[in-house]
């Protein structure tokens, strides 16, 4: 039997993948610096993601992508929508590898914590040494205040190969879908990603129950924890990413 139909149905997926790149602003993801067997790879995970995007009532391209990240939970959630009225719907929650560092912002260079806040998507990393990588605009402009003024630290991301300096790390098969859902939704016109990342899930008794018991005897850390509460709070009664502010002494305030 020919292989012919086989490759023409490989070409389809490379011809879909190449649709967003070619279509993308090339300062986050140029055709040349995406080797041809990571598009491969892409091509193929990018044909299964779009049956499952139909599979759910969702659908693709996707023009907005909103992430929310849970330390103490292990999580990493996906929401998306195609209509900026539309209220976000949840495609997918992730499982993150590992956790290094402890409850609680990162304020400092090489204390391996993972920040906690709300941050957005500033760089798309084809070739990083972890299969993919999306960059956080850490540290942003609470931590700038708030976080050591010389050595705040940097170079923080979503990424694959499930290994943590303080970066949240997920499986190589499930950066490939992130990242080609955060490339649709920056091809589409979203400039900022957003990205918010708690301590812990409110909603969940015993995540909720951890959280308190850890910050009872650090008043500064409940306040900063509740802070975020609030904007979680608010996603959750809305399903519209809220809009937060930076007060003169770096805290957050949620419209």
């Amino acid at each position: 039997m020919s292989g012919r139909p086989y490759r023409n149905v490989f070409l389809s997926f490379l011809f879909s993948f190449a649709s967003i790149i070619t279509h993308a602003q090339n300062s986050y993801l140029p055709v040349r610096d995406v080797s041809f067997k990571m598009q491969t790879a892409l091509a193929v995970r990018m044909d299964s993601l779009q049956k499952e995007f139909k599979a759910k009532g969702l659908e693709w391209p996707v023009r907005y992508m909103f992430i929310r990240s849970f330390k103490y939970d292990g999580q990493l959630e996906v929401w998306v929508k195609n209509e900026a009225k539309e209220k976000y719907k949840l495609f997918k929650t992730y499982r993150v590898c590992l956790l290094s560092g402890a409850m609680g912002p990162k304020r400092m260079q090489g204390d391996y914590q993972v920040p906690e806040g709300f941050y957005y998507i500033n760089e798309f990393n084809p070739r990083s040494n972890y299969h993919l990588a999306l960059g956080l605009n850490y540290p942003n402009a609470s931590d700038k205040i708030l976080s050591d003024s010389l050595r705040p630290g940097n170079s923080i991301y979503i990424h694959g190969s499930c290994v943590s300096v303080g970066c949240i790390p997920v499986t190589d098969e499930d950066i490939e879908e992130i990242y080609l859902i955060a490339s649709s939704a920056k091809a589409s016109g979203e400039d900022f990603i957003p990205v918010h990342v708690f301590p812990v899930r409110y909603d969940r008794k015993k995540s909720l129950e951890f959280f308190e018991n850890y910050t009872r005897n650090n008043p500064s850390l409940e306040k900063f924890g509740l802070q975020l509460k609030a904007a979680f709070d608010k996603f959750e009664a809305t399903k519209e990413v809220p809009l937060v502010m930076v007060d003169r002494k770096g805290a957050y305030v949620i419209d």
